[in-house]
Formats: structure tokens, sequence, C-alpha cells
């Protein structure tokens, strides 16, 4: 009886293992995946603030020059004003024609500074704009690996409820995908699926 019983203890041990196995190979990948998953969740954070940084600045600075054209458009029309007055100058004084070249120029003097500023301020804004692309690049790397891993998080919870060890191969190409993409996107490689990343927009 109590080789019968020993018999029955170990079919059982035995057929438990493969299972026992299998579901804490899923608890460990489960663990280590929603670690990574939390950090590539903060990095992606990082950029996305520092996107909002770069979009407020480039819209700012588009702002500013904005201003410095209109400026510098009124600045044109005084400069038109008063080369109109000094050409109908026949009546004007010799102070008076000296005081309208000093406008004259004075008034062109700014056109030009501001034709200057506009284009370092152009070159401000356009810099904000690549910094922003940059960063994009980088925030839809960190939505693929969120993506990749939380599909790989559900097969594993099937693998785990079904007792199926190829659903967790299936389940680490998933992990495989998104550990690439977070990784390339923490690290600022250049791994960008593009397909995926225009499904996910």
């Amino acid at each position: 009886m109590s080789d019968i019983k020993e018999s029955i203890e170990e079919v059982i041990d035995k057929a438990e293992r493969p299972s026992d196995r299998l579901n804490s190979t899923v608890a460990a990948l489960v663990a280590v995946l929603a670690t990574v998953m939390a950090l590539f969740n903060v990095k992606d954070g990082n950029v996305v603030q520092a996107m909002a940084q770069a979009q407020a600045r480039s819209i700012d600075t588009w702002s500013y020059f904005q201003a410095k054209s209109t400026k510098q458009a009124l600045a044109e029309n005084m400069v038109d004003q008063f080369t109109l007055e000094r050409a109908r100058g026949a009546a004007v004084t010799p102070e008076a024609g000296a005081a309208l070249d000093q406008k004259i120029a004075f008034y062109r003097d700014k056109a030009t500074r501001y034709e200057h500023d506009k284009d370092e301020i152009k070159k401000q804004a356009e810099a904000y704009e690549a910094e922003y692309d940059r960063l994009n690049i980088h925030d839809d790397q960190f939505d693929i690996a969120d993506a990749g891993i939380s599909v790989a998080l559900a097969v594993l919870g099937i693998a785990a409820l079904t007792r199926r060890s190829w659903l967790v191969w299936f389940a680490l190409l998933f992990a495989g995908v998104g550990l690439v993409s977070g990784i390339s996107g923490f690290v600022g490689g250049d791994f960008h699926l593009d397909f995926l990343a225009s499904l996910l927009s």
C-alpha cells in the first residue's frame, strides 16, 4: 500500500513540475518586463516634457520672429514716408531736410537690424523644431516598447493559464521588439519601426 502511495505522489510531482517551471518562468519574465517597462515609462515621460518645452520655445520664437517682421515693415514704411516727404521738399527748409535725412537713415538702420535679427531668430526657431522632431522619434520608440511589452505580458498571462510553453516564445518575440525599441530610445539609437509608429500615432 505504501508503494502505491509513493508511486502516486511521484506521478503527481512529475506532472506538476513542468507547469511549475512554466509558471516560474512566466513569473520571472513578468517581473523583469514590468520593471523594464516602468523604467521606459519614466524616460518617456521625461522625453514628452522635453518635447513640450521644445514646442513651446519654437512657438514663442516664431512669435518673436513675427514681431520683428512687423517692426521691420513699420520701419520700412517710415523710410518710404520720409523719403516721399523729402522728395516733395521744394517747400522744406534746409533744417527740415536735414531732419528728414536723419529720420530716413534712422529707420533704414532699424529695418536692416530687424532683418538681421529675424535671421538669427529663424535659426533658433528651426533648431527648436529640429529638437522636437528628434525627441519625437524617441517618444515613438518608447510607445513601440510599451506596446510590445504590454502584448508580451498579456501573452505570458495566457501562457500561464493555458500551460502552453510555446506561447512564452511568442511573448518573447513581442518583448524583444519592445526591449530593442525601448533600449534604442534610452540610449538615443536609430532603431525605429516607422510603420508601427504610424499605426500607434
